[in-house]
This record gives structure tokens, C-alpha cells and sequence, in this order.
């Protein structure tokens, strides 16, 4: 049974972000085609998020109706853009579910160690834009982690030096990898 008061509506079109995006993007947009050297402005994948964004949560966009069957209560919910870098309520989820992915499923089953990869300013411009080559770096990271991950083990059982001749330790194809490039923008990322 749905309860009435259990769900609230969320009203995108009232914050400041939405109305910012929504009264500037056509303007911001044309600005772009007409710096940029090439004339197409903003990568595509940039124009379909911010559009995406104004659409998300609006029942005018779609909508899905839902009901109780028991005592016949219903409500509209409307569409999310599932958009990654700008809607603030999307991302949210996103991480949020991901989070909740690692803590209750990934995490509990082996030890684990954190590796980040930071990434210039003038670099993270250029990975946004080109997958394979984000791809590579993050490739390139995991490996030399996972190296540094299985030395260090190699080392420990040296030093325990086991009798037995077996390697107790980490073996390359042993260790988990779990690679999620978060794009961190605004005065938080520039610390």
C-alpha cells in the first residue's frame, strides 16, 4: 500500500539551477558554436545532458502513473534524464546506488585498498572528450596499483619466509578491480 505522505513530488523548475540552464542555454549555446574554431560549439554529448536536465522531472516530459491496488490510491511520477554530470538529483542517485552496490555486495567479501588516480586540470579536459584514451589512463592505473598491490604481498611472505615454497600472497589475476571515473567539478575540485 502507497503512503500518501510517504512520497513528495520534486519541483526542478523552482531551482536556481534549472532556471539558470533553462534562460541561458540557447544563448550559451550559440556563443559556443560562434568561439569555438571548428563552428559546433559544446560536444554533443554536453548540449543532450543540458537538455536532458531541463526535461528531467517534469511531468510535461513523461510521466508513469502509479497505483495502490488495495485501496486504489495513485500518483504521477515523472521521468529522469538518468543524466550523469548535470542533474544534480540523477548524479545523486547514481552514487548513491553505486555506493550501496560496493558497501552491500563488492566490499564485505575481500580486504580491499582505495587507489585514486588525480588528473591535471588541462588533461581532465581532454580524457572528458576522448573515451579511449580515459579508458587507457584508467587501465594504466589499475595495473600499476595492482603491481605495486602484488609486490608488496610478494614481499610479506618473503619476509615470513614460508617454508612450504607456496606463494601466500596476491596473485595478479587474484585481485578485484573496480574502476568508476567521477568527474568533480566547481571550487570542490580545484583544492
Amino acid at each position: 500500500m502507497i503512503e500518501r505522505s510517504s512520497y513528495e513530488r520534486r519541483t526542478p523548475t523552482a531551482t536556481v539551477l534549472h532556471a539558470v540552464v533553462r534562460e541561458h542555454l540557447e544563448s550559451f549555446l550559440a556563443e559556443t558554436r560562434e568561439r569555438s574554431g571548428h563552428g559546433y560549439g559544446v560536444p554533443r554529448h554536453v548540449e543532450r545532458e543540458l537538455r536532458n536536465y531541463l526535461a528531467c522531472g517534469v511531468l510535461a516530459h513523461g510521466f508513469v502513473r502509479v497505483r495502490c491496488v488495495d485501496c486504489g490510491f495513485d500518483r504521477l511520477v515523472a521521468f529522469a534524464c538518468k543524466g550523469r554530470a548535470v542533474c544534480p538529483s540523477c548524479r545523486g542517485r547514481r552514487m548513491a546506488d553505486a555506493a550501496a552496490h560496493l558497501v552491500d555486495r563488492v566490499l564485505p567479501r575481500a580486504p580491499y585498498r582505495q587507489w585514486t588516480l588525480s588528473v591535471p586540470w588541462r588533461l581532465r579536459a581532454v580524457l572528458a572528450r576522448d573515451r579511449r584514451l580515459l579508458s587507457a589512463a584508467l587501465t594504466c592505473n589499475v595495473k600499476g596499483a595492482t603491481r605495486c598491490a602484488c609486490g608488496a604481498a610478494a614481499l610479506r611472505d618473503l619476509a615470513a619466509s614460508r617454508p612450504c615454497g607456496h606463494h601466500h600472497g596476491l596473485h595478479e589475476r587474484a585481485v578485484s578491480r573496480y574502476r568508476y571515473p567521477d568527474r568533480v567539478v566547481g571550487s570542490r575540485a580545484r583544492r
